[in-house]
This record gives C-alpha cells, sequence and structure tokens, in this order.
C-alpha cells in the first residue's frame, strides 16, 4: 500500500492554542478525530468552528462516537449508530464519511450490537467504523462472530485499532511501517492509534490507510 497518511485525535476541542502546540510540536496533520458529542469530564463536543478552523487549513476531519458505555444487543447497536448519525448530520458531515464507534477495552461487547451498528448505518449513506483495542477486551471475538454471521460486517466495516503502542512521535518520525494489531479474523483494519497521551498537547498520534482518508471530510 502507499505510504500511510500521518494524522492526530483529541477528546479536547481544537482551540487555536491546541491547533499551535500541534503544528509547533508535531508538525501539520492531515486529519483530526474529533467526538461528535460532548461527555462530562470525557469529550469536548465536535463544533461548527472547530470545523472551519480544520478544514481551512486543509485538514480532514474524522468523527468518533462515544456516548456509550457498552455495546450489547442488535437494538442497542441500531440505536447507537442512529444517534452517531443525526449528530454527523447536524454537523454537516456529507454522507460518505465514515463514523468510528469509539469501543474502549472495558467495554461489554457482543455480535449483535457490532451488526446492528452495521446494518444501521446501510441506509444512511453514512460508512461504519469501529476503534478498538484487539488484544485487550471482548472485541475481537465479538467482532469475529460479528464477521462469521454477516457478509455486511465483513465488508463494510473499517477497524481503527488502538495496539501496539510504541509511543507518540513527531509527524516526520511516525512509523515507517503500518503495523497495526487485528482480530483473528478477516478484517480492513485502515487506521492505528500508535500513540497516546502525548505529555506536549492532549493528542493521541494515528496512521491511516489512504482509503479511510478518503472517508474523511
Amino acid at each position: 500500500m502507499a505510504r500511510s497518511i500521518w494524522g492526530v485525535d483529541s477528546a479536547a476541542a481544537v482551540t487555536p492554542a491546541l491547533y499551535d502546540c500541534v503544528l509547533e510540536n508535531f508538525g501539520k496533520p492531515e486529519y483530526w478525530g474529533r467526538y461528535l458529542t460532548t461527555i462530562p469530564n470525557v469529550s469536548d463536543g465536535l463544533t461548527s468552528e472547530e470545523i472551519q478552523r480544520l478544514r481551512g487549513n486543509g485538514i480532514r476531519v474524522m468523527p468518533i462516537y462515544n456516548e456509550f458505555l457498552e455495546a450489547v444487543g442488535y437494538r442497542t447497536g441500531e440505536i447507537t449508530a442512529a444517534n452517531a448519525i443525526f449528530h454527523a448530520r447536524r454537523l454537516g458531515f456529507p454522507t460518505r464519511v465514515r463514523i468510528f464507534a469509539n469501543i474502549e477495552n472495558f467495554f461489554d461487547v457482543d455480535e449483535a450490537w457490532i451488526r446492528g451498528w452495521v446494518d444501521a448505518f446501510y441506509p444512511s449513506g453514512y460508512k461504519p467504523g469501529f476503534y478498538h483495542d484487539p488484544l485487550e477486551g471482548p472485541f475481537s471475538d465479538a467482532y469475529c462472530t460479528a464477521v462469521e454471521n454477516s457478509e455486511r460486517v465483513k465488508v463494510q466495516s473499517v477497524l481503527w485499532s488502538a495496539e501496539p503502542e510504541p509511543g507518540t512521535t513527531t509527524k516526520q518520525n511516525r512509523p515507517q511501517r503500518f503495523t497495526p494489531a487485528k482480530p483473528p479474523c478477516e478484517a480492513n483494519v485502515w487506521a492505528w492509534q500508535y500513540g497516546r497521551d502525548a505529555e506536549e498537547c492532549p493528542i493521541d498520534t494515528v496512521l491511516a490507510d489512504r482509503r479511510l482518508y478518503d472517508d474523511m471530510w
């Protein structure tokens, strides 16, 4: 594949101060992952002002949805996806953009929720993704079962891996090889959060396949 594309994500809003911090300490990201809604003490919700700031500087936006604490049950997966899609539309994201469900390694996860999330995206025009830890927690087993049970999950979903974690780097010093950990089944792993919680600025550092970059706004 072509050389992977470097970017960042943050739970904090992209203020002028944070934007300048990243440029000065890490380099200019090609994209910025941001959460769609505000959750107190967890994430600042993305705003139209941030979108204008990022896109006005040639940086694409990668939306993440994290307003849930477990991922269990088909109907719950559908409802969670519908909420994510609502907020993407509210902020003006065009259809064709991929939205990532933020699944932490301490969440309960089952294959039905994964199928529900993917199926709800199908008529919306948006695309489904999963931020996950393939090594710790139940996601990998649940995902592989969902793939066995649903061709749609296998074909349409994209994974963003949180492992391994060699640590944050500048854009120039990013890993030269795209080597995210993967579940033990067929999976489109197109993003890798290789560094978390940078000391200089409150960001994580990410590599993405160009196919995922094309799914950003």
